[in-house]
């Protein structure tokens, strides 16, 4: 055969944001070989593209896939939305390096921070590494998608201050081992050095991650080894990005800017963020600083959230949306019976209400994680209430007509439901709308953040690609197709220094996305419990996504894992 796969007669969009091509694709020892018309030719293998999109396979900037890769080499469930490259290893910490004696430790970062069970963590194969080369050479032969990954700040500190990482400052000589460690992860094929100051991240016993004890002149020296490198990126959360960015820790980005001359990547500005807090004041403040971050040669872009969060819950054990409310979160781990007593107590429904008008704002007393306001939280099913009585409107809406507390009018609906009331938490306002339309054409924005692998037990996200192709492309028209396709292709591969990917061109690796982009969007979620340990997630599926393929081998057929593994470990380019 003279090729080993043709794609023939799609519409081929090739990620620079030229018109499409109605074209054949040839690939060879997984590069393609021909962009033609190839009439007669012969491959080991075909697909056929009628009427379909083939693009460059997505490049996903923002994941917490580190600790599952070790034990599935997909990356489920981005794949099935056309992910072909996965960059993990975000918010600071990442699954190595870590000492053997340490795994619970990282285990409860995971666990607290990014919801993963720990039972599901037991599944990383924690005895294959302790280093960050040993993690990443691992990975070479048992990857099915591409997988890049940053070394994680907490993670360096753990392994040279041991216990003192969540007590102090570095000592020099300790941030000068920290330094060794970090040119040692970029030469063994690091992305780049993330950290976080966020006040909401603590570990499972509620202690701050190891990176919000670093002083500035810390992070600022670490992110200078990174860039002595000579290409990566810098992942950042500043303490302010949850209730939005200050002055102070702009001036912050910008000194972290400066000293790695690389591009510091970060969470917050524009749009609205994951707890629905406009950045900084307005948009125009926003786009005052970038323009000050440009005047000062810093490069500074954000991750946009374009994808609104759409979680389910209950009012029982599987709820995760309320560790700022400590007595919320005690309840709903109670035994259904204690929790309907309690429920019925008039002093702790006093408490109750009290706690969640009131919740953590303390970044010292542990996460300060927004709990879903009312106003944006609907009721999906009810056992005991006729659909008619509650579709369409809010809990904050409804409770308003009844005259009580939203906060009792929810607890109420848990009790009459014997807790098998689902509610529905969805970010996405007109305001939101309105925001992340105009916010994402600017060009330092990034649009994506799934958490990929992170929050399974509500929302990854991973279906965040699916939507921004049906949403803000096809209805919403906010992008032509082209430069749409380039805005989640071409664009983060080139900022992340993966030069080789991220467009279809001949000599190029063969990462490719089929779709329809009649029919491209979000398709439904299930409930399986196919995690180490038999844990639970959410699995998003999409619509319209017909292959992956990635280094010229399809990994999803027709929404189905081939079970092939072609992905590379992908490291930034010098």
């Amino acid at each position: 055969m003279e090729y080993d796969l043709i794609v023939r007669n799609g519409d081929v969009v090739d990620g620079t944001g030229l018109p499409r091509r109605r074209l054949d694709v040839a690939v060879k020892d997984g590069r393609i070989v021909k962009l033609a018309r190839l009439d007669g030719a012969r491959a080991r293998e075909e697909i056929d593209a009628t009427g379909r999109i083939v693009a460059p396979g997505i490049v996903d900037a923002h994941t917490h896939y580190d600790p599952q890769i070790t034990f599935d080499p997909f990356a489920t469930m981005s794949c099935f939305h056309g992910v072909t490259t996965v960059l993990a290893g975000n918010c600071g910490f990442s699954v190595a390096p870590v000492r053997r004696d340490d795994h619970d430790f990282m285990t409860g970062i995971f666990a607290s921070v990014e919801d993963m069970d720990p039972i599901a963590l037991s599944g990383v194969r924690w005895d294959e590494f302790e280093t960050f080369k040993e993690f990443m050479d691992g990975r070479n032969g048992r990857l099915g998608v591409n997988f890049a990954c940053y070394v994680g700040h907490s993670n360096i500190r753990r392994w040279v201050m041991g216990d003192a990482c969540i007590e102090r400052a570095a000592t020099p000589d300790e941030i000068q081992a920290m330094r060794r460690m970090v040119a040692d992860a970029m030469a063994a094929g690091a992305a780049g050095f993330s950290s976080s100051a966020a006040p909401n991240q603590v570990d499972i016993h509620g202690r701050p991650v190891p990176s919000r004890l670093a002083d500035p002149s810390e992070v600022i020296a670490l992110a200078e080894e990174a860039g002595a490198y000579g290409a990566g990126t810098i992942c950042f959360l500043p303490f302010s990005v949850v209730q939005g960015i200050t002055k102070d820790d702009l001036q912050y980005l910008l000194d972290i800017a400066n000293a790695s001359r690389l591009p510091v990547i970060i969470q917050g500005l524009g749009g609205r963020g994951k707890v629905d807090v406009p950045s900084i004041a307005t948009w125009d403040d926003c786009i005052a600083f970038f323009e000050k971050a440009s005047r000062e040669g810093a490069s500074i872009y954000s991750l946009l959230m374009a994808k609104p969060l759409d979680r389910d819950f209950r009012i029982d054990e599987t709820n995760h949306n309320y560790p700022a409310a400590p007595s919320w979160h005690r309840m709903t781990r109670l035994p259904p019976s204690e929790r309907a007593a309690l429920l019925r107590d008039p002093k702790a429904r006093d408490e109750l209400r009290h706690a969640l008008d009131n919740y953590n704002r303390d970044p010292a007393k542990g996460t300060t994680r927004v709990p879903p306001p009312w106003t944006q939280v609907w009721i999906d099913a009810s056992p005991s209430r006729p659909r008619e009585t509650y579709e369409g409107r809010t809990v904050a809406d409804l409770a308003q007509e009844k005259g009580v507390p939203a906060s009792d009018f929810v607890l109420d609906m848990a009790l009459a439901d014997n807790f098998e009331t689902q509610f529905r938490y969805r970010m996405e306002t007109p305001e939101w709308n309105d925001a992340v339309a105009v916010a994402q054409h600017d060009p330092r924005m990034i649009i994506g953040t799934s958490d990929g692998g992170a929050h399974l037990a509500r929302d990854d996200q991973s279906d965040w690609s699916s939507y921004f192709l049906g949403h803000w492309i096809r209805d919403e028209k906010v992008w032509s197709l082209e430069e749409g396709v380039r805005q989640i292709t071409q664009v983060p591969a080139t900022l992340l220094g993966f030069t080789d990917r991220g467009v279809l061109e001949v000599g190029g690796w063969a990462d490719m996305m089929i779709f329809d982009p009649e029919t491209i969007g979000p398709w439904r979620k299930e409930f399986v419990h196919d995690l180490p340990g038999g844990v639970g997630r959410y699995k998003a599926f999409s619509r319209g996504v017909h292959a992956t393929i990635v280094n010229g081998q399809p990994i999803v057929l027709e929404g189905e894992l081939t079970g092939r593994l072609p992905g590379m470990v992908v490291r930034p380019s010098q």
